[in-house]
């Protein structure tokens, strides 16, 4: 078990293990030295990298938000129940989460680039599909299958390459990266949203396809893998669960996501059907929601690195995010509406912006990064295509009361937190003030 001199820096310079060979673990000065790895931890090239995770974030995570865009549209035009629309959007999360594993692994390989151009061409034809699809069944197609596929291969690269890049700066680099989850939830909903009155909506669906084509490119020519490739090895790695604190993590992960969409799938129900908003108002909460999400995650990326350490503040802020949960059930006003929109986004960014880092913190040996983070996504897929379906029932069963579905998932969340807390007490003991 790991005490507090385990975790300390060691001096620069030394040839004693570095302060990465305390996070990653023993065997990790046998890895340096036989790869020549040696993370820069800062210049021009390392936060390009940052950058062109940033971009491919606004893709991966920022495109599913517009989903709730497309749900209206969809209801108005196809005139078919929401429940059958929205598993359009939730194969697309579904997708986005449970192809990491394989798009994880295939980046422990040494496909970065090539698993980059394909989940982009994916996610670009999906797109301009669905600006030509009428039918139910070609929109599930276009959206649901094949732009999901997409989203679910690039968003595992990016964090294995930005991995390697950094060691004392990782949390706030990674946290920096996953901004672009906020400004992508921005970007393309209010793409769709405002130029559909303009344009049409299969023209308002190419502007957005051509902005990910954009946004794609620009990402592919920055990325440069910088680790030897890890051909050998296999796509789901079955010992990780062996150790405590993985097991742990990846418990408190998916009881984490299992009721994280929860939130953004019914804040604009819940301000149409018990506060009153009209429709378009309801997606202006979607959108601060989301927006309050991109300042906070540099902010807590920065307060991991050189205060608190990544697990430890996971674990705290996904106690927040269950609170503000807990705090909805208050909330009876358009003014209340907007004020938790608002925390709620802020809370929902510091949780998600320490995810990835608090993970690396895990993991001993980073060519196995993509493949580590990969099981935990795919994992959590699952509990995201559970989530919203479970609400759902709850809110029904409750005859169209949100109480009982606010209560579970705050409940849910904050077993998540304590989860959390569990790994890092497996790393430290049970000592307060280590910092990991």
């Amino acid at each position: 078990m790991a005490t507090e001199d385990d975790i300390e820096k060691t001096q620069p310079g030394s040839r004693q293990p570095s302060h990465l060979d305390d996070e990653l673990g023993p065997g990790a000065a046998t890895l340096h030295a036989q790869d020549g790895f040696q993370p820069p931890d800062g210049g021009l090239v390392a936060w390009s990298q940052v950058l062109a995770g940033c971009f491919l974030n606004m893709m991966a995570w920022g495109y599913p938000s517009t989903f709730g865009v497309y749900q209206l549209h969809y209801r108005d035009t196809l005139k078919l129940p929401d429940a059958q629309i929205s598993w359009i959007g939730s194969l697309q999360v579904f997708l986005a989460f449970a192809m990491c594993a394989f798009s994880g692994r295939l980046a422990d390989a040494g496909y970065v680039k090539a698993t980059i151009a394909a989940g982009s061409f994916l996610i670009v034809f999906g797109t301009f599909m669905t600006s030509l699809a009428s039918e139910y069944w070609q929109i599930f197609l276009a959206q649901g299958l094949c732009t999901g596929l997409g989203l679910g291969a690039i968003f595992m690269p990016p964090l294995s390459v930005i991995n390697s890049y950094f060691k004392s700066k990782r949390s706030s680099a990674m946290a920096i990266s996953a901004t672009g989850t906020g400004l992508g939830s921005v970007i393309f909903p209010a793409t769709i949203q405002y130029l559909i009155p303009k344009v049409g909506f299969p023209w308002a669906v190419r502007c957005a396809a051509f902005v990910a084509l954009v946004i794609s490119v620009l990402a592919f020519l920055m990325l440069k893998p910088q680790l030897r490739p890890r051909r050998s090895g296999p796509l789901v790695e079955w010992d990780a669960f062996k150790e405590g604190p993985y097991l742990l993590y990846t418990l408190g992960a998916f009881l984490f996501f299992w009721a994280l969409y929860f939130g953004f799938f019914y804040i604009n129900a819940y301000a149409r059907n018990v506060i009153g908003f009209s429709t378009t108002d309801s997606v202006q909460l979607l959108l601060i929601t989301n927006g309050m999400s991109v300042p906070i995650r540099p902010v807590v990326g920065y307060l991991a690195d050189r205060h608190v350490g990544p697990i430890n503040l996971y674990a705290f802020q996904t106690f927040v995010l269950g609170c503000m949960i807990f705090a909805w059930t208050g909330v009876t006003t358009p003014t209340g509406m907007y004020v938790f929109s608002a925390f709620f986004g802020l809370a929902n960014g510091a949780a998600q912006g320490v995810f990835g880092g608090a993970l690396a913190s895990l993991t001993k040996d980073p060519r196995k990064m993509g493949t580590r983070f990969g099981m935990v996504c795919t994992l959590a897929g699952f509990a995201t295509l559970a989530g919203p379906p479970t609400a759902g029932a709850i809110i029904d069963k409750s005859g169209g009361r949100y109480l009982w579905a606010q209560i579970w998932a705050g409940l849910v969340i904050v077993l998540g937190s304590l989860t959390l807390a569990a790994a890092r007490c497996a790393v430290t003991g049970f000592k307060l003030k280590v910092k990991i």
